[in-house]
């Protein structure tokens, strides 16, 4: 019996994958790059800050601390606009009567706000909130799930992780928890392929937390 249930943040609460995907266009296109908002949703489940990384290698960006902060203002500024729960979020998490806790790649701080905004700061309490900036290792190694399972004392046998990501994916297989993938998301578009959940480990793939809640209730 599953009594407790540890979520991803970014693309399984919020719909933000999408719009740090539309803040990477909308800068490209500043200098002439026509790029697909599309383009940048295989990067979901990875740290900002290394996707800026790979990006500024791959583009031959020079000055990265002006491409890290001029990102950073823009995902600020769509976040705060346009940040949205991802559709049935909310009414599976409010119904649920588990433990609820957040294991992310974002820190803390933005997690905490993007609660503050979508209206579910008071269902995910900040102890219950877990960041890559509490770990020494961020996803895909398993350093932020072993940290909510050590801390709250959670026995693996009655907990499941959800992922958008294989990245994420990746964590959670190594932290030895089963983990299902979900792929309600608006980063989830009609071709991307789930095998990059599959492969790194997800017991199976939903599309929506009505399947995936009836998967829950079975294991």
């Amino acid at each position: 019996m599953i009594k407790n249930i540890i979520f991803d943040f970014d693309g399984v609460i919020v719909d933000s994958e999408v719009l740090v995907s539309k803040a990477f266009s909308k800068y490209f296109k500043k200098f002439g790059h026509s790029f697909k908002e599309e383009q940048f949703y295989k990067y979901a489940g990875n740290k900002t800050v290394e996707v800026i990384n790979l990006l500024s290698a791959k583009y031959n960006i020079e000055n990265k601390k002006k491409f890290t902060n001029e990102i950073y203002e823009i995902v600020s500024e769509v976040y705060a606009k346009d940040l949205k729960l991802v559709e049935g979020a909310k009414d599976y998490i409010s119904k649920s009567d588990r433990n609820h806790y957040i294991g992310s790649n974002s820190n803390k701080d933005r997690i905490l706000d993007g609660l503050k905004i979508v209206g579910l700061d008071k269902t995910f309490l900040s102890d219950q909130v877990y960041s890559f900036d509490m770990v020494q290792r961020p996803k895909p190694d398993p350093d932020i799930y072993l940290k909510v399972l050590n801390d709250n004392s959670l026995d693996r046998e009655e907990t499941v992780i959800i992922e958008d990501s294989g990245v994420g994916v990746k964590a959670a297989t190594a932290a030895k928890v089963r983990v299902f993938g979900l792929t309600a998301g608006k980063h989830w578009h009609s071709n991307r392929e789930k095998n990059e959940l599959f492969d790194n480990g997800a017991l199976n793939v939903f599309s929506d937390y009505e399947s995936l809640g009836k998967a829950i209730e079975e294991l």
